[in-house]
């Protein structure tokens, strides 16, 4: 009966009227019991106090106009926060100041008799605040408890690492809601003064002694919040590891600076993503150099539709160069950009112009080169999907090739400053034809740079797989994994290197400052990650369970894949830079004449349009090109 009631009811909120009418009741009602504290609980004592109707019209009116004026009684009573508490503190606070003052005035002036004592009145404040707030903070945790026993919701056993003000925070987010029943079992806490402690009845607890099996078990936990906001990556990497080994489900409290109008929801607080293992230290760049290159020049960004390319523009635009022209052929891609970066562009007062067009065109680029004449040139336009240029040869040369080399002789011609080409690990050693046509690419510019009468510097930057970007193996396993599985590994040893995409473009901008010409620049990519390791971990923070909810196939190694990416080729050496992410790969000089001569017997094979013979002359450009797994195996033999 009583519960159906509620269930009518729960939606309808309380009249503000009729709240403001039980405060003032509050308020008189707590006269009396304040009479009797004062009076050591005597019955018999009370018959001197006042309890007319003057002092009731005079508690009561002054309390009543005390609400009115700091609209204590406007706010919702199921959802009364902290604001709504200080409203009722001051509320109280002024009534109890006016009262003072009023019986000061009738005792100076001897209006009316009222016999009321500055210690009952005291009392009396104290006790009307602590009913109060009481009386509200009860109806809501009533109603947060109905709300979650109605809704028939499992209760969810959480520990929060992180006790301070974040962690109260989270706690006090959870308790709110109202869709997800869930129970803080206690806190966590590196700093060992807070150990043993109770926080709002809470236990403080060293992260040792909680995240382990008996405990994890016997409490019946279900999640582990990290609320800590400086947490090291090193540490942050730990917990969420311990937590996933424990088959907890690991969640984040994001910045501060994220949330929704400055408030905290339990919906921001998001499950661990791969990204957060996968993340490293930031990298802090002295942006000296890069302002002093970029500042005031016209820069030409290629593929600035793509992962590379836009986000080098994004990163670019703070510099406010003078002029910058976004190139891409993909028409949908740049249209999103522009949009993407609209607001920001307008801010800082960019002059930003959008050209679509195809990079081998060699009119279009000729037209583009002598309207805007760039001084800095970033290349990022390329094919770069291994099975794909496996199949199609001759667009890996057509883009890979021919592309770079227009716009390197172009570069040449118009005299532009500097020349950055973004390259990609797979260009070492090569084993397929996407990796073998970037390398001749890195080749022809690096012999531009030992021409005599070329003014251009020439830069190569090269780095492996970046998060995120258009066709990583990461969006594929989420796509996997949402539809069920299975996950597909080519095989169960390959590693790949990893680095984020904003980290990447950091690096090409710094590598692009630095470059003198004729350098190759290695990025310190960490440690290499496996991918089956990689999938497992992936399985565990989508909270399903390997062999039972979804299976990992291995389907073999693809075409001109390999097994492990390497940076540096097998002739070459490394240098350190003033960056110690950085590195100056050497290497042999490349012979401009022979490699001219060898692109042109390439230009004839890629007319003759047989895949074979164009192949067989990239092989003659980079000697170390060997085919794995591929149809082009036959001609290393």
């Amino acid at each position: 009966m009583i519960e159906s009631i509620l269930t009518k009811f729960s939606d309808r909120f309380i009249s503000k009227w009729l709240i403001l009418v039980f405060d003032v009741f509050i308020v008189l009602l707590t006269y009396p019991i304040a009479v009797f504290i004062k009076n050591n609980f005597d019955f018999l004592l009370m018959r001197d106090a006042s309890f007319g109707i003057e002092v009731a019209l005079i508690l009561g009116f002054t309390y009543l106009l005390s609400f009115l004026y700091n609209e204590s009684y406007k706010g919702i009573i199921r959802q009364t926060g902290l604001r709504d508490a200080f409203l009722i503190f001051k509320a109280s606070t002024f009534g109890f100041a006016a009262l003072l003052l009023i019986t000061y005035l009738i005792d100076s002036f001897k209006v009316i008799q009222v016999n009321v004592s500055r210690n009952t009145l005291v009392l009396h404040y104290l006790l009307t605040l602590l009913s109060l707030l009481a009386v509200r903070f009860m109806i809501k945790s009533a109603y947060l408890n109905f709300k979650k026993s109605t809704n028939g919701l499992r209760r969810i056993r959480v520990i929060i690492f992180g006790s301070g003000s974040m962690g109260e925070l989270t706690r006090q987010t959870l308790a709110k809601e109202v869709t997800k029943h869930y129970e803080v079992v206690a806190f966590l806490d590196d700093n060992t003064s807070k150990n043993g402690k109770l926080q709002d009845g809470i236990p403080v607890l060293k992260p040792d002694l909680a995240l382990n099996k008996e405990f994890i078990q016997s409490k019946r936990i279900h999640q582990l919040i990290i609320a800590v906001q400086n947490l090291s990556l090193e540490r942050k990497k730990q917990l969420i590891e311990t937590g996933m080994e424990l088959g907890l489900k690991v969640k984040v409290v994001p910045p501060a600076k994220t949330w929704i109008q400055g408030a905290l929801t339990s919906k921001q607080i998001k499950n661990v993503r791969i990204e957060d293992l996968l993340e490293r230290e930031p990298i802090t760049l002295d942006s000296t150099n890069v302002r002093k290159e970029l500042n005031g020049k016209v820069i030409l960004i290629t593929g600035a539709a793509g992962s590379i390319g836009s986000e080098i523009l994004r990163q670019v635009i703070y510099y406010k160069p003078k002029k910058l022209i976004a190139l891409d052929q993909a028409e949908s891609a740049l249209y999103d950009l522009s949009y993407e970066i609209k607001a920001t562009v307008e801010k800082l007062g960019v002059q930003l112009e959008y050209i679509i067009a195809d990079i081998t065109n060699e009119q279009r680029m000729n037209l583009l080169f002598s309207k805007y004449k760039p001084q800095i040139v970033f290349h990022a336009a390329a094919y770069k999907h291994v099975p794909l240029m496996e199949e199609h040869p001759y667009e890996a040369v057509r883009v890979n090739v021919f592309g770079t080399k227009l716009l390197a002789d172009l570069s040449v011609e118009y005299v532009v400053h500097k020349f950055v080409m973004v390259s990609t690990d797979k260009a070492v050693n090569p084993t397929n034809v996407m990796g073998a046509t970037k390398r001749i690419a890195e080749m022809y510019v690096q012999s531009l740079s030992q021409c005599s009468n070329c003014a251009t510097h020439f830069v190569t930057t090269r780095f492996g797989n970046v998060l995120g970007s258009n066709g990583s193996v990461i969006p594929l396993f989420k796509k996997q994994i949402e539809a069920g599985g299975p996950i597909t590994i080519t095989h169960p040893e390959i590693t790949r290197y990893f680095m984020t995409i904003p980290e990447a473009c950091n690096l090409v901008l710094e590598a692009g400052a630095m470059g003198n010409g004729g350098e190759i620049f290695v990025f310190d990519m960490g440690e290499s990650v496996k991918i089956l390791d990689l999938a497992k971990k992936m399985i565990q923070l989508s909270g399903l369970v390997l062999g039972k909810d979804i299976e990992i196939v291995f389907t073999g190694l693809r075409p001109g894949e390999k097994l492990y990416e390497e940076l540096l080729a097998d002739k070459e050496n490394n240098l350190p830079t003033h960056h110690h992410k950085i590195m100056k790969a050497i290497n042999a000089e490349i012979d401009y004449e022979m490699l001219t001569y060898q692109l042109k017997n390439l230009e004839e094979k890629f007319h003759n349009g047989d895949d074979f013979s164009l192949v067989a002359a990239i092989k003659q450009i980079v000697q170390e090109y060997k085919s794995n797994n591929s149809v082009y195996s036959k001609l290393d033999k």
